[in-house]
């Protein structure tokens, strides 16, 4: 039987850990704080299909499927109905690229069937559209069922190197353990090109650091709120997006406008964040009435983009080390673990995967 590391137990090292499993492989997943404590952390995120490259939006279609597997699967719903709404004029180019993949419905939306889909957004004369098979992902739903099945792979320790060894497998050290594995897999978030540099994969990541805050819905809105992106800079800003609870009484809103770190991953400005929450707030008063601009509370997490885009996305692999880097990667988990798991028991990275394919290039 194949043994494997997985280092990190955020969405995407769990679902790389699940598909190992399932494949037949043995699997221990290290992870020094709680599954997804670290760039996975709050209560909901956005799946959508619209990306600027085609592939990336069919790449994330096939993960929207495997989400509707692990829902049969686990019994659980873990990607809402509610759809993705987005505003301005960039959702014409979106739908342009989602065109060319008739399985994905989309469409432009009037004033009037915005307003019906998103009732705690101010009144929006301009574009509009809705991508239907798009929702707000469960993410404690999700975390909660993948750790249920994996609990007994779960290791409490921080990896502090990963390299190959001698015999010609891969030792792992941690802080009080030196295990060997047949491969490893690193899904570490920002610890991951440093663990990677280390095994002699050289991996360009611009780190950043990023802010939401969650506010409770004013009304009892009876229909499930859809997620939301704007980009129209109708209230002011031009990168908002937006999920709700599963109970449909809370809104996270962020900016997709991130902090400076230096070198070392401290703040260059420790007020940063604190300035992005405010603006987050101002955005609410203006845009979403249907919200109390009072903040609940906040995620603040790091954030790892490759040089090709926001949406970048890569998996690097030597030898029998393999890693995964990129930013917005949430929705793609259960396709990135199913590539991974393939990379780690193959050898062979996907070739729309590897990181001279650039995917998800803006």
């Amino acid at each position: 039987m194949t043994r494997v590391a997985v280092v990190g137990a955020g969405i995407v090292g769990l679902s790389t850990a699940h598909a190992l499993r399932k494949a037949g492989a043995e699997v221990l997943v290290f992870e020094p704080g709680p599954p997804g404590s670290g760039q996975s952390a709050g209560e909901s995120r956005i799946f959508r299909h619209a990306h600027d490259d085609v592939r990336l939006a069919s790449f994330v279609s096939r993960s929207r499927r495997l989400w509707r597997n692990w829902e049969a699967e686990f019994g659980v719903e873990l990607v809402s109905g509610a759809g993705a709404v987005a505003i301005g004029d960039s959702v014409e180019d979106k739908l342009r690229v989602l065109s060319q993949l008739p399985e994905i419905p989309a469409e432009m939306l009037a004033p009037a069937q915005l307003a019906a889909r998103l009732p705690i957004l101010a009144d929006f004369r301009g574009k509009a559209m809705v991508d239907a098979d798009g929702g707000a992902i469960r993410t404690r739903a999700a975390f909660s069922a993948l750790t249920g099945k994996l609990k007994d792979a779960l290791v409490a320790e921080h990896v502090l190197a990963v390299r190959h060894a001698a015999a010609g497998d891969v030792e792992v050290r941690t802080g009080t353990r030196l295990d060997r594995f047949d491969h490893v897999v690193l899904c570490a978030g920002r610890g991951t090109a440093g663990l990677a540099r280390g095994a002699g994969l050289d991996i360009t990541v611009e780190l950043a650091a990023h802010a939401r805050v969650t506010f409770r819905v004013r009304a009892d809105v009876k229909a499930p709120l859809p997620t939301f992106q704007d980009a129209s800079g109708v209230f002011a800003e031009t990168g908002v997006y937006a999920a709700p609870s599963a109970d449909n009484r809370r809104y996270a809103v962020g900016l997709s406008e991130t902090t400076e770190v230096h070198q070392d991953g401290s703040l260059v400005d420790p007020t940063s964040l604190d300035v992005l929450c405010a603006r987050a707030s101002a955005y609410v008063r203006q845009a979403l009435p249907g919200l109390d601009p009072e903040p609940l509370d906040y995620v603040h997490c790091w954030v790892t983009r490759l040089p090709w885009g926001d949406d970048g996305v890569g998996i690097w692999s030597t030898g029998k080390i393999s890693a995964v880097a990129g930013h917005n990667l949430f929705k793609q988990a259960p396709a990135l673990g199913e590539a991974l798991a393939e990379t780690a028991l193959s050898g062979v990275v996907p070739a729309v995967l590897r990181p001279e394919s650039q995917l998800g290039q803006s």
